[in-house]
């Protein structure tokens, strides 16, 4: 390397930039290896059948070979006695809602959950991105929004509250509702294997596996020293004061990974071949780190789904930080499990203020895939499909991967995911980036289940300050007037509140129950 090159690369290790995936990404390109990634185009809206595109807002039963049934859960499980569940008709064995909730809950030491925790909530506490959301829902929120933005603002997203307490005051954070998610799974695990008479199975390393630890996180260098330092507080924490601090203490060892940066590249303007940019902010040899998208996970997270297969974990959530609905489901994780599928990926039900967003839908190869509206299939399509009688399905960003099928294909998928480049103007000058969708591996997979769920339950995400305010159904009266949603959304937290984290109104603040 010329003294150039040398000091660039340095420049760029510095700013924590990936620069050998870098310039891999950016060899690659040159060479165009992404010209053929065509953007995604409907070719269809595809309809519930019960078999692969499964209704999940209401009980559902699972009937397959009573064989296969007893192979893969013998395998999977042995400690789970296979005859104690299910009707036998023939050779077919059908498992009802409430066996496949026992199944799955039985399931859960095999069982990891995932988050994805971004950056800092810049956007999230962003005047000017909150304000253009909705100008009404600002002005009535926009007391409340001065005063919690600048606590915020520039923290992790999940360690910035949840919601609202009715008092007024902040909750809970996202990363204590997750957490004490996770600590209530496993005492229902116990509970559970107790009554049916299960002994916990233990992973590799000779030690008990527990329901849904270790957490997967794929953190950032923004974020990961604040997330470290606020987990040393959770076994202080008030919403987790029901359980014992070491149980906390243990459940906040996360399996992490800080994703690194991708060096941004010269704007399309300039032709190729395309060089690094380095005159970000207008200063020479300056390069600029940017975020390579969630779907870096599969690289950055690697070595840890690879490491927790070998432990003897089968399957991993991996969802989005912000969204409180996102929580361990026993019946997609029962499903999963016994149909041995590549994963299962939760879409919600379009509503009418649903006009923006990734939808499921048949792409140009004639596989199931996941894009926008607008760029992929147009408004109209959408709704000439529900004239139609069929249900558009919106994209909650929550998968459950099989990893038995995801380990050995986890380098196909980081090569073969698509690879976006885009050209950018910002502040920091006109250049592109690149990025990966997570959600774009539904299109490479040929075996999944798609679970139809209740928005309400499971999608109660909060990209703005604004939507946190609605869904804590902040100034209900009001805010009906300006998003009829608010009582669906604010109940439905409420519910989940209550049902999935065990918490009970006392005095106008959630708290633990009892």
């Amino acid at each position: 390397m010329d003294e150039l090159t040398e000091a660039l690369t340095r420049r760029m290790r510095e700013l924590g930039i990936d620069v050998e995936r870098s310039a891999h990404i950016l060899e690659q390109l040159n060479a165009g290896a992404y010209d053929g990634i065509e953007p995604v185009r409907s070719t269809g809206v595809p309809e519930i059948d019960g078999d692969r595109i499964i209704d999940r807002r209401g009980p559902v039963k699972l009937t397959m070979d009573d064989s296969t049934y007893r192979t893969r859960l013998n395998t999977l499980a042995p400690e789970i006695p296979a005859d104690r569940f299910g009707s036998v008709a023939g050779d077919e064995r059908t498992l009802s809602n409430e066996d496949l909730i026992t199944i799955g809950v039985l399931l859960y030491p095999y069982v990891s959950y995932g988050v994805l925790n971004g950056g800092s909530a810049t956007s999230y506490g962003d005047e000017k991105k909150n304000r253009s959301f909705d100008t009404d829902l600002f002005g009535l929120y926009e007391a409340e929004f001065s005063e919690i933005a600048p606590q915020v603002t520039g923290k992790p997203k999940g360690i910035t509250p949840a919601y609202i307490n009715p008092d007024g005051s902040p909750g809970a954070s996202f990363l204590e509702l997750k957490i004490r998610m996770l600590l209530r799974a496993g005492q229902r695990y116990h509970d559970v294997a107790a009554t049916v008479g299960v002994t916990p199975p233990h992973g590799t390393d000779g030690t008990a596996l527990k329901p849904g630890l270790p957490m997967v996180e794929m953190t950032s260098l923004f974020t990961e020293s604040a997330l470290r330092d606020a987990y040393q507080t959770f076994p202080d924490s008030p919403i987790l004061a029901d359980f014992d601090a070491a149980s906390v203490a243990a459940a906040v060892e996360t399996a992490a990974e800080v994703q690194p940066l991708l060096a941004a590249m010269t704007h399309s303007e300039h032709g190729r071949p395309k060089q690094f940019f380095t005159d970000a902010y207008g200063k020479s040899g300056e390069p600029l780190g940017l975020p390579g998208g969630h779907g870096q996970n599969f690289q950055v997270l690697a070595p840890v789904y690879r490491k927790i297969h070998k432990l003897g974990k089968r399957l991993v959530y991996l969802g989005n930080v912000d969204n409180t609905g996102f929580t361990i489901d026993p019946v997609a994780v029962a499903m999963v499990a016994l149909r041995d599928v590549q994963a299962g990926f939760d879409f919600a039900f379009r509503t009418a203020v649903d006009v923006k967003g990734g939808v499921l839908l048949y792409d140009q190869s004639g596989g199931l895939n996941c894009a926008d509206i607008g760029s992929a299939i147009g408004k109209d399509e959408v709704f000439a499909a529900e004239a139609e009688g069929k249900r558009i399905l919106f994209n909650c960003a929550t998968g459950l991967f099989n990893l038995d099928h995801l380990v050995p294909r986890i380098d196909e998928v980081v090569e073969q995911l698509p690879m976006r480049i885009s050209d950018q103007d910002k502040d920091a000058g006109r250049y592109s980036q690149a990025e990966q969708v997570t959600w774009e591996i539904i299109g490479m997979l040929d075996d999944t289940l798609i679970f139809g769920i209740n928005k309400y339950r499971r999608f109660l995400a909060a990209k703005m300050l604004l939507e946190m305010f609605l869904t804590s159904g902040l100034h209900r009266e009001q805010a009906r007037e300006v998003q009829a949603s608010v009582d669906d959304l604010a109940d439905g937290l409420a519910t989940v509140l209550r049902e999935e984290y065990g918490l009970e109104l006392k005095s106008g603040r959630w708290r633990p129950a009892g």
